[in-house]
């Protein structure tokens, strides 16, 4: 428990029905107590731990505000630590009035993310668990909303200390065949090491298979609409968009940069760049654009190649088609409001009727089919989000893959019999690095990066 008393609000500031002030530390209930005075003249000690009690704050004999407190005995409490706190109405002056009276009474202004931090240093949850609260705020979708509160219930660290303790146990068995080589220990062998390394390996590949479909429903699902001009990249856009967001027109070259947008799709969330029509040009302004264009095919995470359906494919069109084969992409055939028969049965036969689809951006339709393609890209052959753990969180994800290197050359080493010593170095590798996405091994430098993220009330 730290021993300093914090205070903060803990609300989104700005006008509203209600705003929250949080005390917590060792001398919360004092402080909560020299601002709070209950309407039935009793302390806030008087009444029982999570006792919501009305009552009003004063400023020596000015009132403040009518208000609700309640005081949250540690370590039943967010920071596991002595809470109070005060719900006030939402508006500014009265917030910053109660924060200021707090820290008058003895405590001082936290810092952006201390109140998560003390909860973790705490023992009340882990890292991963800390990082999900974030992930709660700012979910933007239902599915990352459920992921983000599976993540805050404890079920990624209950799967990575399970993964823990399997490697410990095979350290504790090759170590006692280490320490006492005199000793026939039948159940250690190459073999039994090598196929419980290959297990923890298993369930790693496991975590990791998900990890696409977590990150995606974590930060969006980058996206880049491309194609030569005038195919109907941007009607492609307002389309998904349901609104009239980038300009349309006849002529091509309309669009000379990248409109990038944010877009939930039937619970997929997209960060959607409609970029400019990729070709050879001597328009300055317009060169710039198409360089930008490029660029955002490269860093995208799926490509939306537009073609139009009512022309036969350009040398542009099989440049870009060619350059899309790279990432994850799908052809968009538009204009299918026209003949374009021809030009899409040539394509699927080309690249394979799963990456190619008709759509209308003028008329919508086709829209549907694309949506549920995108699903499937996403989520799997089931379409929405299944049971079990994700990976959503990169940071997660880059310790999972260097600690699977560390078990796979532990694999190897068991397997080419090579001396017991060898096998444990690279296994408490594993353990350790699997130890920093909870915070059992982690360092200090890497949990303030961590909690730096975080907004001032929590």
């Amino acid at each position: 428990m730290q021993e300093e008393t914090i205070s903060a609000v803990i609300t989104a500031l700005g006008e509203g029905a209600v705003g929250v002030i949080r005390i917590s530390g060792e001398n919360a209930l004092a402080v909560g107590e020299k601002l709070f005075h209950a309407a039935s003249g009793k302390s806030l000690a008087d009444y029982a731990p999570n006792t919501m009690v009305y009552g009003h704050v004063y400023d020596k004999e000015d009132l403040v505000d009518e208000v609700l407190s309640v005081y949250m005995k540690a370590p039943r409490s967010y920071t596991a630590e002595d809470v109070v706190e005060i719900q006030c109405h939402g508006g500014i002056q009265s917030l910053k009035k109660i924060l200021e009276l707090s820290y008058q009474a003895g405590a001082r202004p936290a810092e952006p993310r201390e109140f998560t931090k003390r909860a973790f240093l705490n023992g009340r949850i882990d890292l991963t668990q800390a990082e999900a609260v974030m992930d709660i705020i700012k979910s933007r979708s239902e599915a990352s909303l459920k992921l983000a509160v599976r993540q805050q219930n404890g079920q990624l660290a209950k799967a990575l200390r399970g993964l823990r303790t399997d490697l410990v146990d095979i350290i504790v068995n090759l170590e006692a065949v280490i320490d006492y080589p005199e000793e026939d220990i039948e159940d250690v062998t190459f073999n039994k090491v090598q196929e419980s390394i290959n297990n923890s390996c298993d369930k790693i590949h496991h975590l990791l298979a998900h990890a696409h479909t977590g990150k995606i429903l974590r930060e969006g699902l980058r996206t880049a609409i491309v194609g030569r001009p005038n195919v109907g990249k941007s009607s492609l856009l307002n389309a998904l968009l349901k609104e009239d967001r980038a300009i349309v027109s006849e002529y091509a070259g309309t669009t000379r940069d990248v409109i990038e947008e944010q877009l939930l799709l039937d619970g997929v969330p997209l960060v959607l760049a409609d970029t400019a029509g990729i070709r050879q040009t001597d328009d300055f302004v317009e060169a710039i654009g198409v360089e930008r264009s490029k660029q955002h095919l490269q860093d995208a995470e799926l490509v939306i190649c537009v073609v139009d359906g009512s022309e036969k494919l350009t040398p542009e069109d099989e440049d870009i088609l060619e350059a899309a084969q790279s990432k994850p992409h799908v052809i968009i055939v538009n204009k299918s409001d026209k003949d374009i028969h021809d030009n899409f049965v040539a394509l699927q036969e080309r690249f394979g009727k799963e990456q190619v689809m008709a759509l209308s951006a003028k008329t919508t339709q086709g829209i549907d089919e694309f949506t549920a393609w995108l699903k499937n890209f996403v989520y799997g052959s089931e379409g929405a989000l299944s049971d079990g753990v994700y990976v959503q969180n990169a940071r997660h994800e880059q310790l999972l893959r260097e600690a699977l290197d560390f078990l796979e050359d532990a694999g190897s080493a068991a397997e080419n019999m090579l001396p017991y010593d060898c096998i444990v170095i690279d296994v408490r590798n594993a353990i350790d690095l699997l130890g920093e996405i909870t915070g059992d091994t982690v360092q200090d430098e890497i949990i303030n990066q961590i909690f730096s993220r975080f907004c001032i009330g929590k």
